[in-house]
């Protein structure tokens, strides 16, 4: 594997669900962030967070289809006395659609931080939640939950916290219901990386891999 090759990359298509808004500044460029709408094989849709700087988002309107090129990025917003992390697609691209293009297409090189969580369904299908610490440009890093099914499940649910791993696969969303202090509920959006394949890093010559069945 050479060294050089890249640790996160995302090409999403799809129609924009809403219209970008103003989210913050960095180094003095303002940036905004929108939903975009990506289809799934099913009827279903992946709702996508999807951030722009000032000079893409003036092109964009609700409704449109668009690609997008960029990287699965985190950051943490804090939240009363905690921190919640924040994930979304930063988009270094807005590109026409193309006919015959996976819509949701995804492939992260990154560090195991936090043990794997190895679970069955009901219905006896294999599931192994990971995170992942995927570096980028200047030190930092981007910590990206992956989920994983069946044979990869097995495959992870031991692997060690270090362990550097390649990943292709897929973005969702899916909603679930968060518990609050005072003993309400209400619902929220989690993404996450769903692994489609994956290779575990060793040495160059010491390479194991696996794809979902």
């Amino acid at each position: 594997m050479k060294n050089d090759k890249p640790t996160n990359t995302v090409y999403l298509q799809g129609r924009v669900g809403s219209a970008p808004e103003y989210s913050h500044d960095l180094y003095g460029e303002r940036f905004y962030e929108f939903k975009l709408n990506v289809p799934r094989l099913s009827e279903h849709l992946d709702v996508i967070p999807v951030t722009v700087s000032e000079t893409l988002a003036a092109s964009l309107k609700e409704n449109d289809s668009i690609g997008v090129c960029g990287q699965f990025r985190s950051f943490n917003r804090p939240d009363g006395e905690r921190s919640r992390l924040i994930l979304s697609v930063f988009a270094r691209e807005i590109v026409e659609p193309q006919a015959d293009a996976n819509p949701n297409s995804a492939e992260l090189i990154g560090y195991i931080c936090k043990p794997p969580i190895y679970r069955t369904t009901p219905f006896n299908r294999e599931i192994c939640d990971v995170l992942l610490a995927v570096n980028r440009a200047y030190s930092k890093s981007d910590y990206i939950p992956c989920i994983a099914w069946g044979k990869n499940a097995r495959l992870i649910k031991n692997a060690s916290v270090g362990q550097k791993l390649e990943v292709g696969g897929r973005i969702q969303s899916r909603q679930y219901t968060k518990r609050l202090d005072d003993g309400s509920a209400e619902i929220r959006t989690a993404y996450e990386f769903s692994i489609g394949c994956v290779e575990f890093l060793h040495k160059e010559s010491e390479v194991a891999s696996t794809s979902d069945d």
